[in-house]
């Protein structure tokens, strides 16, 4: 698959089959978001890659909006210095995870970004830094939607080009 392919159909996936994700696939994964650009190429991330489903369950009760992430067979916690000091570090690590979603469709794994609203017990659970920040995880695994992929199965569809796109002006 090219990556227009890979790009055209990714799209968020919460629903996930039990089907683990091989030792190559989580590497891929990993990989991928090692390889994102970055301002300066500070490369300022992290990444913990989790798969027990009890660290999950805690983790998701750490997101207004993450009760999918337990079915997940992989959650990449992002993690990155205070972005509250430099904006440009959510940029990257929103890059790495780009990349990590995009590697993840070209091998038929799905993924959602999960925002963490109360990400200080995750410190905690995870062991990670006091200089490191948690915002974000990705969610991955084998969608349990056989037409996970498919554009033409996309409820809403994307905004037309003429109404995000502008030349030269507004």
């Amino acid at each position: 698959m090219n990556v227009l392919e890979a790009i055209r159909r990714k799209r968020a996936v919460r629903q996930y089959t039990e089907q683990p994700l091989s030792e190559e696939v989580v590497e891929t994964i990993l990989r991928a978001g090692r390889r994102a650009q970055s301002s300066k190429n500070s490369q300022p991330w992290h990444f913990i890659a989790i798969r027990d489903k009890e660290t999950l369950v805690k983790l998701s009760q750490m997101g207004d909006f993450a009760k999918h992430l337990p079915s997940a067979t992989l959650c990449v916690a992002i993690l990155t210095p205070d972005p509250m000091q430099r904006w440009s570090v959510m940029f990257d690590a929103g890059q790495a995870a780009a990349y990590m979603q995009i590697a993840a469709v070209e091998m038929g794994v799905g993924s959602c970004p999960v925002t963490l609203h109360r990400p200080e017990p995750a410190r905690a659970l995870l062991g990670f830094p006091e200089e490191l920040h948690l915002n974000v995880v990705m969610a991955f695994g084998y969608p349990s939607d056989p037409h996970a992929f498919d554009p033409a199965s996309r409820p809403g569809g994307r905004r037309g080009v003429d109404e995000v796109i502008h030349f030269e002006h507004w």
